[in-house]
């Protein structure tokens, strides 16, 4: 068949900083799908992008030309509102975990589509397949059957979901263009546009451990994700949270199951706590819940009743143990003080040569791999105190892992650390 616009003259456009008709962005992803475009031809407009940016109509249509590239969710016949979170990701966030049950718990239905773990950053499927027995792969069927029965569903995303933001993603990663803020935007609010949730609360991490290191690049990304929710009709809100230290006290697979799993019985991190309330009452608001206040279903046990039935429909047991490493490395404090500064990225890449993450999407991971973290930026240590404790089940690891922490501490005194303020920097909407 001929093709009704050539991709040179698409490339040459966005390289001389011109603006995409939309006809010719819906042409173009269309013709990636069904492999009409090269890959280096969708190389070379990516880089383009990264470099000349977009407009908010060009990012809009470019968004829904990736969304009609597969099909579309339909939560319409539930009987609860949907609202849904997403994570731009960083270390030790497992605020997943104990949102969805905590939110279902309050009346709104939680279609949660997650990813697996690249990198430092962990992937919520990853961890929940430390519970033995837990599937992440459900039919759109059994998705809507358990959305209805339970109000919560954690699952991966199908095959049919934006397939054309598949490839794109895959192409981006080895062509240096992972950065450009408009496919970014594009590749999350795709799919979760597609998922069909009637609100949208997003987590923009910002920090060392974030994919955003800078409060400028977090809040354009997400201005640049609102925009685009509101242009395709979802309620949608960002907030923008620190990502400099990790989240809680573990970083690693089934070590934050056990710490979600505290914060559902009325415990766990004041930080982790702090975050999945916030996010839980954006949730609530979004879709139109707002005389229930979450923190009593934490404290009640209602989130834990979802939590335990969410689990089990999904085939895993909640009383089961969790996996435990074979080898254990104590990391100590080299002097008395004030712990002042804990990087979250070098716990993150720690971790992550543990055997918690993986450098490839093929990569197996380790369910009990991690770092358990003993005190917190503010907390007085002692030397010889353990800052932290390394597990793996393969100890020839620990010799990187320790490498990756060189650096990533201060310990001084109770004047130079800085009063730990609010995880929530900011909220765009």
């Amino acid at each position: 068949m001929s093709e009704s616009f050539d991709a040179v003259d698409i490339i040459r456009t966005k390289r001389d900083k011109g603006e995409l008709p939309s006809a010719e962005i819906a042409w173009v992803i269309d013709a990636y799908t069904r492999e009409q475009v090269a890959d280096e031809q969708m190389s070379a407009l990516a880089m383009a992008i990264l470099l000349n940016g977009m407009t908010r109509r060009e990012i809009s249509d470019w968004t829904g030309a990736m969304i009609d590239s597969g099909e579309r969710m339909d939560f319409s016949s539930l009987s609860r509102p949907t609202a849904d979170k997403h994570s731009t990701g960083g270390v030790g966030d497992k605020i997943t975990l104990p949102l969805a049950p905590l939110v279902a718990a309050c009346g709104v239905a939680v279609p949660q589509l997650s990813g697996r773990g690249l990198g430092h950053t962990g992937g919520t499927l990853d961890k929940l397949e430390a519970i033995p027995g837990w599937r992440a792969d459900l039919s759109n069927a059994d998705m809507l059957r358990q959305l209805e029965d339970i109000g919560a569903v954690i699952c991966a995303a199908g095959a049919g979901l934006a397939p054309a933001d598949k490839r794109l993603y895959a192409l981006r990663d080895v062509t240096g263009t992972v950065e450009a803020i408009p496919l970014i935007a594009s590749s999350i609010m795709s799919k979760k546009i597609a998922e069909g949730t009637g609100a949208l609360v997003l987590d923009v991490k910002v920090g060392s451990g974030a994919f955003m290191k800078t409060l400028e690049d977090a809040r354009e990304l997400a201005e640049t994700m609102v925009a685009l929710g509101q242009d395709a009709g979802v309620h949608t809100v960002a907030l923008l949270t620190d990502m400099s230290t990790p989240l809680g006290l573990t970083a690693g697979n089934g070590l934050e199951v056990r710490e979600s799993v505290e914060v559902l019985a009325g415990g766990g991190p004041q930080d982790v706590v702090e975050l999945t309330l916030a996010l839980a009452r954006e949730m609530l608001e979004g879709a139109g819940v707002t005389d229930v206040d979450p923190a009593e279903a934490l404290q009640d046990g209602r989130a834990m009743d979802v939590w335990r039935r969410m689990i089990a429909a999904q085939g895993g047991d909640p009383d089961a143990d969790l996996p435990t490493a074979k080898e254990t490395h104590q990391v100590l404090a080299d002097t008395d003080g004030v712990l002042g500064r804990l990087d979250a990225m070098a716990v993150g890449v720690s971790a992550w040569r543990l055997g918690a993450g993986r450098a490839r999407k093929e990569d197996p991971v380790q369910a009990a791999a991690g770092i358990e973290l003993h005190a917190k930026p503010g907390d007085e240590v002692t030397q010889g105190q353990p800052l932290m404790t390394l597990h793996t089940n393969t100890p020839e690891r620990f010799d990187r892992a320790v490498a990756a922490l060189e650096g990533a501490w201060d310990i001084g005194g109770a004047d130079q650390v800085q009063a730990a303020g609010s995880i929530v920097i900011d909220r765009i909407a």
